[in-house]
């Protein structure tokens, strides 16, 4: 990572397993997608010109701290001039290093495209903020007592691919594989590549709390629970605001 100062922080897992593209067209320009990923990428531009002691006062400020939104922090921390409920929209536009933020956009721009294709516009966006605002509440239900700054978007990302193996199940994800010294590219239905990566969240969120228990002490890293949080959520939130009506609304 580029900063000295993310290994502390909650972020996104990296995956040797990498979406190229899936073969699945939509009917319409995708503007809020686009819109999210110039948003998240503008944000992260403006952390490339922050210092590092900035930059961590920067990510106490406006990522997620579980403690500060339990109000249960046994030291001071840099706070939110805004009620702290709001980080857990400002932590959705925040990235700890370039891989985190290519990573996120990467998904972002293979995925949200289909579903805001068949939400909306207007509801996509609804969509895509509130999986975000859940998915860290859920890292938040298993972490009230951290200090550790929660920040990235994969938890919004992951509600819209919980959306997207409901409504896409068999469309074709085109994957880069790794074999060892070798790369090739596999073209495999989304119910594998989404399922296998949400059951790999859960399993590592269980195990992330068994460690917890037996090392008794908090360190960063992956927000595992989120990334299943925002997965579940999505895929609960995406048909109540009409994944699967045939009327559109754009």
């Amino acid at each position: 990572m580029r900063y000295g100062v993310a290994n502390i922080f909650d972020v996104e897992e990296k995956t040797a397993v990498v979406p190229l593209r899936d073969e699945n067209p939509t009917r319409i320009t995708p503007y809020v997608t686009y819109g999210l990923i110039a948003a998240n990428i503008l944000v992260f531009l403006y952390e490339l010109s922050l210092g590092d002691r900035q930059l961590t006062q920067f990510f106490y400020s406006w990522a997620v701290v579980p403690c500060q939104l339990s109000n249960m922090c046994r030291v001071a921390l840099p706070a939110s001039p805004f009620p702290e409920w709001t980080t857990l929209i400002s932590s959705q536009f925040l990235h700890a290093g370039f891989l985190h933020v290519a990573g996120n956009m990467l998904f972002l721009w293979i995925f949200g495209n289909n579903v805001e294709d068949r939400l909306g516009h207007v509801k996509f966006i609804i969509f895509y903020l509130a999986c975000g605002v859940l998915a860290s509440l859920t890292q938040w239900f298993f972490s009230s007592a951290s200090s550790i700054p929660s920040l990235g978007a994969s938890g919004a990302i992951a509600g819209v691919m919980g959306a997207y193996i409901l409504k896409y199940p068999q469309a074709k994800v085109l994957t880069l594989l790794p074999l060892g010294i070798f790369i090739t590219t596999v073209r495999v239905p989304a119910f594998f590549f989404l399922g296998f990566w949400f059951v790999q969240q859960a399993f590592n969120g269980l195990a992330s709390l068994n460690a917890q228990a037996n090392v008794g002490m908090e360190s960063g890293g992956v927000a595992y629970w989120a990334h299943a949080g925002g997965f579940v959520f999505g895929a609960i939130l995406g048909p109540l605001l009409g994944l699967f009506s045939e009327d559109d609304e754009f």
